[in-house]
């Protein structure tokens, strides 16, 4: 990896070429009957219900708080009525769903005079109106806690991620609520703004103003946040670095141009499963079942993916979309062997970081057609190399792993726990042969950390 004036040329890693990316087309999804929101989105935030079932609530009504700090609210993304508050195992709050009235009803607040509020009274504003959770705090990638000064804020503008959302193509119409919600942001911080912006291909990004920008080029993962934290303002033990989704930017924007709540969510419904494959304007928590009826879904014998397709959740046709999510993917279940699928036949062209499939022989600009199929069981832990070919930051990808197995917290802190995020071992999930489920390790990881260092 190098840098060099603002730049970042990223060396390490591998694009994963897929059949079903979304075309550059934008249509409006039918508004969904009923929307839900998971706490579960929301990385260690314990939830403390506000209302009960059969509550009425507007657009930016508080559901609930979190039980660690409980000036952090999650708000309704609609007007209409709380039908139920699914509960799993010990009255766990799995699922707040609410059925919509179509009456579009929100909590309004003044925020058109932003410029002449101080910090605290922006931070009071995205609080009450449950903006806040748009931002997101390095280390851990929990809900940033507004008692804290970050150092610094990050926006990455493009994903390097399978089956990629397209900010440039979904916000070009946004382009001065960006430009808004970047202006607000700027006030939380003391530090810098940075704008991560694909060197080859900029878009509107490029005019962005009040940022710091960064030009990033190269495989996947280039497009994540941290890369982009580790080379240019690194987080040392104690320090807090904020992160915003773009679109989350234009939540934040719309809310200070309008006074209303915005949960504006753009999905990109990908995957070799969808006939149509493009691009939606929807809402925070919108139904999957809405979607399956609308894009025209083969979901029978398909895995659905709330999130992209390395990181994201599974999920049924009776649940919803996650928060933060921007991707919905559907491909099909893996529930088929290959025959000697360990050989390069012919049928055994997948995308693969090694030379056991004929894939290497092509050009990987070739897009595939894939499965859920693991190729293979859970093997030994091995050192071979291959996780460090692929993970761009300057740490030691399987050494860390360990420590977190091993929950010794000492080397995990000296191996870079607080520089990344489960998402960033998508690739090693994905290119490991020994089939450890590397983002799983690295979660409770992290809930090890915040347990115990906090």
């Amino acid at each position: 990896m190098q840098l060099a004036k603002n730049k970042i040329r990223v060396r390490k890693g591998f694009n994963i070429n897929l059949e079903g990316e979304a075309d550059r087309i934008l249509v409006d999804l039918p508004e969904s009957k009923t929307y839900g929101i998971s706490p579960d989105s929301f990385f260690n935030v314990i939830p403390k219900m506000l209302v009960k079932e059969s509550a009425k609530v507007k657009k930016g009504s508080p559901l609930f708080f979190s039980k660690n700090n409980p000036r952090i609210t999650i708000t309704s993304p609609v007007s209409g009525s709380v039908t139920a508050i699914l509960r799993g195992e010990k009255r766990k709050i799995i699922e707040v769903i609410i059925t919509s009235d179509n009456r579009n009803e929100s909590e309004t607040f003044e925020t058109k005079d932003y410029v002449k509020l101080d910090e605290k009274s922006i931070k009071e504003l995205l609080l009450k109106s449950g903006s806040w959770p748009f931002i997101r705090q390095r280390p851990y990638n929990t809900i940033a806690s507004p008692e804290d000064n970050p150092k610094s804020i990050f926006i990455s503008s493009f994903s390097t991620l399978p089956l990629s959302f397209d900010y440039n193509f979904c916000l070009k119409n946004n382009q001065d609520e960006f430009q808004l919600g970047v202006n607000v942001l700027k006030k939380l911080t003391l530090g810098k703004v940075f704008l991560a912006i694909d060197n080859t291909s900029k878009g509107f990004f490029d005019k962005i103003e009040n940022v710091e920008k960064i030009y990033v080029e190269g495989p996947h993962p280039a497009g994540n946040s941290s890369v982009h934290i580790h080379n240019v303002d690194p987080i040392n033990y104690g320090e807090k670095i904020w992160t915003v989704n773009p679109e989350d930017v234009v939540n934040i924007g719309i809310f200070f141009k309008t006074g209303i709540f915005s949960c504006k969510r753009t999905l990109a419904i990908v995957g070799s499963s969808v006939k149509n494959p493009k691009y939606y304007n929807s809402s925070i928590g919108t139904s999957v079942k809405n979607l399956i009826d609308f894009s025209n879904i083969n979901y029978k014998n398909s895995r659905l993916i709330s999130g992209d397709i390395l990181s994201g959740k599974q999920v049924g046709p009776d649940n919803y979309i996650d928060f933060y999510s921007n991707t919905f993917c559907a491909i099909p279940e893996g529930d088929k062997h290959r025959f000697f699928g360990w050989i390069p036949f012919v049928d055994n062209f997948i995308p693969s970081m090694h030379k056991t499939s004929l894939s290497w022989i092509k050009s990987n600009k070739k897009k595939y057609k894939v499965d859920t199929n693991l190729n293979g069981e859970e093997r030994a832990l091995v050192v071979t190399g291959e996780m460090e070919k692929v993970f761009p930051l300057d740490i030691f990808p399987m050494q860390l792993i360990k420590a977190c197995l091993n929950q010794d917290i000492e080397r995990m802190e000296a191996l870079g726990i607080y520089e990344i995020i489960p998402e960033d071992f998508g690739l090693i999930d994905y290119g490991s042969t020994s089939k450890i489920e590397a983002q799983k390790i690295i979660k409770e990881g992290i809930e090890l950390m915040l347990k115990e260092v906090g």
